[in-house]
């Protein structure tokens, strides 16, 4: 009250508590709905379409840009800083991969956009970190977008990030947001000249990389699987109001790796029925099998989802049970004070004339008789199984 110091500060007061009572229960929602972080629209409001704009978080300080340049009998990796300096390798017969970490910087892709004539809206959904999975083919090119699900062990939360690939005629072009590491394994299998990569063309490379995009959603349900399984068993021993949290955070990242999984169904079958001549017909059968592995994957989301629905069911009930627990053990606390009570209230009435007032054993005698009745209530209940 001594901060109110005019009529002003009195209304203000009494606005406080209904804006409080509004505000609890939507922090509460955004607890047990923790939505992906949209990209911010707001930066292309007015612009014409093509137009460069990045609008996901800068996730890395520099972008980095590593060429690498292989055949059979060679294999030679660069750092580069423009796409002047791509100019000597767009000609040579050997594959040419181009991998950008770091969408910030637009005026390089930009200016890889205008060498190889790709087109604007390309390269404005490759910036556009909400777009959605998808293949586009052209007579010079495809291009693909995908999602990465990667786990921070550290942080313990799932990380998204845009994956994209432009495939041309004896070259691919790689862009990531920030995880660079994750096509290490291709480059070690290049570098060290194992198994059939150097000897084929720039459509295999393709099918190696999103191949290892496709193996960290398995990485990803592996997870997934691990917290389900975890979650039951605290769901079943000890039900708790913060695992209503934890099951909804499951279900809203398995909708959200569904509508990354789901799409890629149909980029690799748009690829298994491509008949240009960017795709070799020798690549047809490791496309099938990585369409398998979308399958597979797909069914494995369905499951958990559907695991996870009655994971809720089941965390409901437990809490039902619970309660019911706790009304059973009340309840019979209550059926054993009511002969108590009533006892007590025929002994504590005014009455002037009540014969067992007078007597000496009285108050002795009614004790005996509520302890009496309290111990065969409970014998009574011990033989019902009610507690």
């Amino acid at each position: 009250m001594n901060n109110i110091k005019s009529p002003n500060d009195v209304v203000n007061k009494i606005i406080e508590v209904p804006k409080t009572i509004i505000e609890a229960p939507i922090n509460l929602l955004k607890q047990l709905y923790p939505f992906k972080k949209k990209a911010s629209v707001s930066k292309k409001i007015g612009l014409p379409p093509g137009s460069l704009v990045y609008l996901g978080e800068k996730k890395v300080e520099k972008v980095k840009i590593t060429l690498t340049e292989y055949d059979e009998n060679k294999y030679e990796t660069y750092e580069i800083e423009s796409a002047e300096e791509i100019e000597p390798f767009t000609d040579t017969p050997e594959v040419t991969w181009l991998n950008a970490c770091g969408l910030h910087e637009t005026d390089f892709l930009k200016s890889i956009g205008e060498k190889f004539k790709i087109h604007p809206l390309v390269l404005e959904d490759i910036l556009n970190i909400d777009t959605r999975p998808k293949i586009e083919i052209t007579d010079d090119y495809l291009f693909i977008v995908m999602k990465l699900f990667t786990y921070s062990a550290e942080h313990k939360i799932f990380e998204s990030e845009q994956v994209s690939f432009i495939l041309g005629k004896n070259f691919i072009f790689s862009f990531v947001e920030k995880d660079d590491e994750i096509f290490s394994p291709v480059r070690d299998r290049l570098a060290s000249q194992l198994g059939k990569m150097r000897k084929r063309g720039s459509d295999y490379l393709l099918y190696a990389l999103m191949d290892i995009v496709i193996d960290y959603y398995f990485l990803a349900l592996e997870k997934i699987e691990e917290r389900i399984e975890l979650l039951d068993d605290e769901v079943i021993s000890d039900p708790e109001k913060s695992q209503a949290e934890k099951i909804y955070n499951l279900k809203n990242l398995l909708l959200m790796l569904r509508r990354s999984v789901f799409p890629v169904r149909e980029i690799v079958n748009q690829l298994i029925k491509d008949e240009g001549d960017l795709l070799e017909k020798s690549i047809e059968p490791y496309l099938r099998d990585l369409y398998d592995h979308v399958i597979h994957i797909s069914e494995t989301l369905e499951v958990q989802r559907e695991i996870t629905t009655g994971l809720m069911e089941t965390y409901l009930s437990m809490m039902s049970n619970k309660m019911n627990e706790v009304m059973k053990v009340l309840t019979v606390i209550a059926t054993i004070f009511i002969p108590l009570t009533f006892i007590v209230g025929i002994y504590g009435m005014n009455f002037h004339y009540m014969p067992e007032l007078e007597w000496p054993w009285a108050y002795f005698a009614v004790w005996g008789v509520m302890i009496t009745v309290v111990l065969a209530m409970v014998v009574y209940f011990r033989k019902k199984n009610w507690f």
